[in-house]
């Protein structure tokens, strides 16, 4: 006989380890849209311009990566200046759509507040380690190998970033159960 309080195990019900995926989905997009509002409403970034600073710092460490990968680098807001290229890095670029999808959908996920924080932290260092290789790859190319660029940047690169989010965040899933959930 069934209880009352019991749902039945469906695709917007809860599924056999007690999560909701309309609840996941609903709050993902809720906060998705929250933070692409954040970063591109004009009078926002006049106050707190969130994507261009991480910008900068992306950039940055890039040029400093590159420099010591023995390839002259030099930046300036958000391009980065190499012997025969230059790289302008935006928004979708910068890793920031990867590191924003990664943490909403830690966010999202039902987890103790102490492992959505170490989830984030974890994953945004993975993610910009990767991207940082990433863009100074994308660089190498460019310099040494320029008829391949585009077809790296395109079809290589831009898709990068999202697999490399959806893939820690599968690792995070599996270390976001308690332990007792884990073992069922």
């Amino acid at each position: 006989m069934k209880k009352k309080s019991e749902h039945p195990k469906t695709a917007t019900g809860p599924s056999s380890s007690g999560i909701s995926i309309r609840r996941f989905a609903l709050t993902y997009l809720l906060l998705m849209g929250v933070f692409f509002f954040i970063i591109g409403f004009a009078p926002l970034q006049r106050i707190i311009d969130v994507n261009g600073g991480y910008t900068r710092g992306v950039v940055t460490v890039t040029s400093w990566v590159l420099r010591i990968a023995n390839i002259p680098a030099t930046c300036q807001g958000s391009i980065i200046r190499l012997p025969s290229i230059a790289l302008d890095v935006k928004f979708g670029c910068n890793g920031l759509e990867a590191v924003m999808i990664y943490a909403v959908a830690i966010i999202a996920f039902p987890a103790s507040g102490r492992r959505k924080l170490a989830g984030i932290a974890l994953g945004f260092v993975i993610l910009q380690a990767v991207n940082i290789l990433r863009i100074a790859g994308l660089a190498y190319a460019g310099v040494r190998f320029p008829g391949i660029f585009e077809y790296l940047h395109i079809y290589v690169a831009q898709g990068m970033m999202i697999a490399v989010a959806l893939a820690v965040f599968f690792v995070y899933l599996g270390h976001a159960r308690p332990r007792d959930q884990a073992a069922a």
